[in-house]
């Protein structure tokens, strides 16, 4: 049986960021992939170039968790600066997008990412890299014994980088969540984070028709806010605002739209007054779609402006502000871009993320109960939480 300093259990993001440390450490490594090849999601991330991080990156709160302190250690130890001078010193080209997000340069540019993370890896010597390689068993006596498809390896130390539910057709599963329980570690409820939401047949009436629209708007879940885009689909919204509250969602809740974030409450008294002859429509049909106006001002009274009173017209506004809608659902795991939840970080160590009952084991990235916002930061996360496990092993 083949023998090593460390076992990494997942060659995506996290996996081969540590590996590629470890080795630097001197350590002798073996990464173990079920897919036919490494970075299944880093390859589709960002539409192929890659968002690979953000500029505010070490922001912890910019990411979820049941402990939302867990994460700073390890962000700000390892940041979105030492990842980005990784890139420079590749000669990646990349650019910033907005609200921060930093993608690489050019089409199908994020195999480059994959192509950097795995010459690190050669660099530092010592990793060896098995694919198409699937977990039947991971258990510890002295040392860790990985029951595998392509044989037994012996690990001083296990770090499982697997992943969370998302996108199971790049191969996702939840073995990390097994591994963490056959080693009796607790779990926080997992859930599919920045995805789409789905709404009851009652809204998709209107919603239906107004398919591949989109507008600026601030959507709110719980005491979250975001302000960016939201795209209507045949199941109900999209969009990058939609995608990041729905990470703050739990069903049964209400989310709220302002349809018109700029604008003050005596925005349409503002417009009877230059066009009183206008009607609440016309009036939104100015900033919106003449579509998506129709599906707004359907329910708001259909006087003439001029013929309103200002009090009526202020209660319009306040809806317009504050449109409350009830999804039904997500699309689920196969559209997420992440899970919410995973291992507690109630049982790890925030400096090593390592397992404080079972010396050895540690779970890094999307396998722990962290989770980014949209825009880099769970990359982020995998660079960050990956680095940590690597000055322990």
């Amino acid at each position: 049986m083949t023998a090593y300093d460390a076992i990494i259990i997942g060659a995506g993001a996290a996996g081969l960021y540590c590996a590629m440390h470890a080795a630097k450490r001197g350590r002798s490594v073996l990464i173990l992939e079920h897919n036919d090849e490494p970075g299944a999601k880093i390859l589709i991330s960002g539409g192929g170039r890659c968002n690979f991080t953000n500029i505010s990156g070490n922001d912890p709160t910019r990411f979820v968790s049941a402990n939302p302190h867990f994460a700073r250690s390890a962000l700000t130890r390892h940041t979105q600066h030492d990842f980005i001078a990784l890139v420079q010193k590749h000669g990646i080209p990349f650019y910033e997008k907005t609200l921060g997000q930093l993608f690489c340069d050019g089409v199908r540019s994020s195999t480059r990412i994959i192509a950097m993370l795995l010459d690190e890896c050669a660099a530092g010597g010592g990793v060896t890299v098995k694919l198409q390689c699937q977990i039947v068993s991971v258990r510890k006596s002295d040392r860790f014994i990985v029951e595998t498809s392509r044989g037994d390896f012996e690990g001083a130390s296990v770090v499982v980088a697997t992943g969370g539910l998302s996108i199971p057709k790049m191969g996702a599963t939840g073995i990390a969540y097994d591994i963490a329980k056959h080693f009796k570690l607790p779990i926080e409820p997992t859930r599919p984070g920045l995805v789409p939401l789905t709404f009851a047949e009652s809204d998709l009436v209107w919603m239906r028709a107004l398919s591949g629209v989109s507008a600026d708007v601030i959507v709110r879940a719980g005491k979250a806010a975001f302000r960016e885009a939201a795209l209507f689909t045949h199941r109900g919204l999209s969009g990058p605002s939609v995608l990041q509250a729905s990470s703050y969602w739990a069903p049964g809740e209400t989310i709220s739209v302002d349809w018109l974030p700029d604008a003050a409450e005596d925005w349409l008294a503002q417009r009877k007054r230059a066009r009183p002859k206008a009607h609440i429509k016309s009036a939104l049909a100015e900033v919106f779609s003449e579509r998506l106006a129709s599906a707004l001002a359907e329910t708001l009274p259909s006087p003439a402006l001029g013929d309103l009173k200002d009090a009526t017209l202020i209660e319009a506004m306040q809806r317009l502000k504050d449109w409350r809608l009830t999804p039904v659902g997500s699309e689920g795991y196969a559209k997420a871009e992440v899970t919410v939840g995973g291992v507690s970080t109630d049982a790890l160590s925030q400096k090593t993320m390592e397992a404080r009952a079972v010396p050895g084991l540690h779970f890094i990235g999307e396998a722990v109960d962290v989770t980014g916002w949209l825009g880099g930061y769970n990359f982020q996360w995998a660079w960050s939480s990956g680095w940590a496990a690597a000055q322990s092993v």
